[in-house]
C-alpha cells in the first residue's frame, strides 16, 4: 500500500522540518515551532490568569468566535517531563479547538525540580476547579467538561480523572467530567530511569498509586487515548494500550487511535494547521468531545 503524502504548502513542510528538527533536540519543547504557522483570527484570548497565588500557576483561555449556546470546553496540560514546558507554547493547541467551536484552558504547573510529585497533580486540580467557577464567563456547558494532555501532560489529565484524590481537594469529582483525553501518555513507568523524572517523583520512594494504570477502574469518565505507533519516548503497548484494555474491561467508554504516520512529538504537532494532513488528531478529538453522552 502507497501512502499519499498530503499536499502541504512550503510554510506547512518548513513547520514540519522544523517541528522534526527540534524534536531531536528538545522533545515536547519543539511544540512552540508551531504557533507562528498558526491562524489567530478565529478565537479570543484571555491570557495569564491566575488560578493560584504562584508565579505558575497561570493559565490562558481560547475562546471561539462563533459559539452561541454553551458548549464543550477543554483544560489542556501541556509536557516536559515535568520538567520544562509553558503554556504560551501550545496557542496552537488552543486554536485549533477553539477553531471546531470548543473552550480550551492551556494551564501551567509548577515543575521539578522545584517541587516534587504530587505538586503538579494538586496545581493541574486547582487549574481545573478556576475552569468549573468560570463556566458562564467561558460559554461551557458544565456537561461537556474535559481534561486533556499531552506526555506528561497526558498523565497530569489521567490522574485528575482516575485518581479522586487530586480533584477531591479542591471540591471536585471525576464523575463532573464528561470524559478525558490522553496524547501519549505515560500511564504505567515504574521504574523509573530517565533521571529528570526520577527527580520529578523521587524515585526510588515513588509510591505505586502514582500510577494512573492502579486507578483503572469503572468509575472512570470516558476516555479517548492517543498514541504513535512509532513512539520511541513512551511506549504506546505498555502505557496507551493496556490502560485502554484496562479500563475497556472495566466496562469504560474508550476510544483507541494508534496512528502511523507520527511520532511522540508530532502527535500534538499534528493539531496545528499546517500538520494536519499527518494524522486525524483533531477530527477524533472533536469527534469524541462531540459525542452524545448519556
Amino acid at each position: 500500500m502507497t501512502l499519499e503524502i498530503p499536499p502541504f504548502s512550503r510554510r506547512g513542510w518548513l513547520g514540519l522540518l522544523s517541528v522534526a528538527g527540534l524534536a531531536t533536540l528538545s522533545g515536547c519543547s519543539a511544540s512552540g515551532a508551531l504557533n507562528a504557522l498558526v491562524p489567530s483570527d478565529n478565537y479570543s484570548l484571555r491570557a495569564d490568569v491566575a488560578y493560584g497565588p504562584q508565579a505558575r500557576q497561570r493559565l490562558d483561555v481560547y475562546l471561539p468566535l462563533e459559539r452561541r449556546t454553551p458548549g464543550p470546553v477543554v483544560v489542556f496540560f501541556y509536557g516536559g517531563s515535568w520538567t520544562n514546558g509553558e503554556r504560551a507554547s501550545y496557542r496552537f493547541v488552543g486554536e485549533a479547538l477553539a477553531s471546531r467551536g470548543i473552550a480550551v484552558v492551556v494551564a501551567d504547573y509548577r515543575l521539578s525540580p522545584a517541587v516534587k510529585y504530587p505538586v503538579f497533580l494538586q496545581d493541574s486540580a486547582q487549574a481545573m476547579r478556576w475552569t468549573m467557577d468560570h463556566l458562564g464567563e467561558l460559554g461551557a456547558d458544565p456537561r461537556q467538561v474535559f481534561v486533556m494532555g499531552h506526555s506528561a501532560g497526558a498523565y497530569n489529565a489521567a490522574m485528575l480523572a482516575l485518581d479522586t484524590r487530586w480533584l477531591a481537594g479542591t471540591g471536585l469529582s471525576p464523575a463532573q467530567l464528561a470524559g478525558w483525553i490522553g496524547l501519549a501518555g505515560p500511564y504505567d513507568f515504574l521504574p523509573i530511569g530517565n533521571r529528570d523524572v526520577q527527580v520529578a517523583f523521587d524515585w526510588p520512594g515513588t509510591p505505586a498509586d502514582s500510577q494512573p494504570m492502579v486507578h483503572a477502574s469503572k468509575n472512570s469518565p470516558p476516555a479517548l487515548l492517543l498514541a504513535a505507533h512509532g513512539d520511541t519516548t513512551v511506549n504506546p503497548v505498555r502505557n496507551t494500550e493496556a490502560l485502554a484494555r484496562r479500563l475497556q474491561a472495566a466496562g469504560v467508554l474508550v476510544g483507541l487511535h494508534i496512528y502511523e504516520r507520527v511520532n511522540h512529538v508530532t502527535l500534538v504537532a499534528a493539531l496545528a494547521t499546517p500538520l494536519r494532513g499527518l494524522a486525524p488528531v483533531l477530527d477524533d478529538i472533536e469527534a469524541f468531545v462531540r459525542k452524545p453522552r448519556a
